[in-house]
């Protein structure tokens, strides 16, 4: 059974561990053994913690044979984004700045998954500092998609949604600033929450008030992304938007009959390729089948493109100017340009962001005062080209639909400024076989809704 594990659900595995009829230790040597034959070709993880994750194994078998199990995940493997503090094991930021970074504390969703009995095997490849939709650096090289090699496997968490998808790990976790969960898991084919803004802590950015930047679960199915939100989830009062005990404040999922459904095929981007819009199409079709009620939802967020730009510009700037004037030729050169467009902004143009984002989520929550539920596809695009430049102009079909973020990911960032809960799954794949995602998006703390109808409409899509 052991050369199987690696390909098991995480929900499968901790079956087999509460039954006892596998240990931690055989699921841990498997991953890491199947991390060990696959990373030199997806080169999803900037480092490995052989010899820690196996210690941490033994431990939960001894934990196990004493009668004691922390939690669900107790004995499970995962991998982290290498922009997540870990105690103990290297926090690079996917930067050379910090390649000798090994961090004295966890972040709080690490610090969650311990006390889980989880078991961190290692750090996944990202951008550096998290700040192009791509996996590539100079600290480490690139992640490749593992469906095709000249297509990015997404990002900035590619190295998470890679690991997934060439099953080298059954659960991981992403950071997602923009659509940097959703991303790389419409593009390699698995599945990414974002969830509302607090339900899940991040407090390692450095403005909590204006925060944008969330850590969120990912996996190869919606159940193991529910399995392992559930021990992520619960507000924490050092987060200003966890003031609160965790708890959904709408109705959990109980039947798709009945359920409006807001259809958004564009948000305001110029275009979007038809095999994402004909994937969503089939999708929606399921929904209707089901008892959904589906009605185009009219949104424009072309606006919101603008003040991202401003805020993240502003934001890398700030954070890493000292670094860019002292040791530029240590950065990845997308990252210096993207440092020195920072200089373009002004308190003023900050301020309008920010109320372009207040803009962005009176309009968000105007829709649902008509819809339950919002859907689009999760890109406008298949996985763009490796050697698409983040600063140029995408072209879509052989048009040109203009920079990045409005061009390709359009239909995630505005949740990032909202706060609105967003879940990408995979709804099919193009001629050529590249994974295509559709989005589901729900009010506030409305993620059981998002997760229910994303597992009834995975089996849909799978019976198709």
């Amino acid at each position: 059974m052991s050369a199987e594990l690696a390909d098991k659900s995480a929900r499968e595995l901790a079956a087999l561990v509460q039954r006892r009829t596998v240990s931690p230790v055989e699921i841990v040597e498997d991953v890491l053994a199947r991390i060990d034959e696959r990373q030199p070709r997806i080169n999803a993880f900037i480092s490995v913690a052989h010899d820690p994750a196996l210690e941490a194994a033994r431990e939960a078998e001894r934990e196990l044979m004493a009668g004691r199990r922390r939690g669900p995940l107790h004995g499970l493997p995962y991998g982290a984004k290498d922009l997540i503090m870990s105690a103990g094991m290297p926090t690079t930021m996917g930067s050379r700045l910090f390649e000798a970074s090994i961090p004295e504390r966890d972040a709080v969703t690490i610090s969650r998954l311990r006390a889980e009995g989880a078991i961190l095997v290692g750090k996944t490849t990202t951008s550096e500092f998290g700040h192009k939709p791509f996996t590539d650096g100079p600290l480490f090289g690139r992640t490749l998609n593992p469906f095709a090699a000249d297509a990015t496997c997404g990002g900035s968490s590619g190295g998470s949604a890679a690991a997934l998808a060439s099953a080298q790990v059954p659960l991981a976790l992403g950071t997602d600033g923009g659509g940097s969960i959703r991303i790389p898991a419409a593009c390699c084919g698995v599945v990414g929450l974002k969830a509302t803004l607090g339900v899940i802590p991040h407090l390692d950015v450095p403005d909590l008030f204006s925060a944008n930047s969330y850590v969120g679960p990912m996996a190869r199915s919606v159940g193991d992304v529910d399995f392992l939100f559930r021990a992520l989830r619960g507000f924490d009062r050092r987060d200003p938007f966890g003031q609160g005990g965790w708890a959904p404040r709408s109705p959990p999922f109980m039947d798709i009959e009945g359920l409006r459904v807001g259809w958004m095929e564009t948000v305001g981007n110029p275009i979007t390729d038809p095999e994402c819009i004909a994937a969503a199409e089939r999708a929606l079709r399921r929904l209707e089948e089901a008892g959904a009620v589906i009605e185009p939802a009219a949104a424009d967020f072309a606006p919101v493109a603008s003040a991202f730009l401003v805020i993240l510009q502003s934001l890398l700037r700030s954070r890493l100017l000292e670094a860019r004037e002292k040791e530029p030729r240590r950065l990845d050169p997308t990252l210096v340009e993207t440092i020195d467009r920072g200089a373009r902004w002004s308190a003023v143009d900050l301020h309008h962001a920010a109320r372009e984002r207040t803009a962005c989520f009176r309009s968000v929550q105007s829709l649902f005062e008509r819809f339950d539920l919002l859907v689009s596809p999760t890109l406008a695009a298949p996985p763009l080209s490796v050697h698409q430049d983040p600063h140029a102009n995408v072209t879509i079909r052989g048009v040109d639909a203009g920079p990045i973020r409005a061009a390709w990911y359009p239909y995630t960032l505005p949740f990032n400024l909202s706060g609105h809960p967003a879940l990408s799954l995979p709804c099919g794949a193009t001629a050529t076989g590249l994974p295509l995602g559709l989005q589901l998006v729900g009010p506030w703390y409305s993620e059981d809704l998002l997760l229910g109808v994303g597992a009834e409409l995975e089996t849909m899509l799978e019976a198709a």
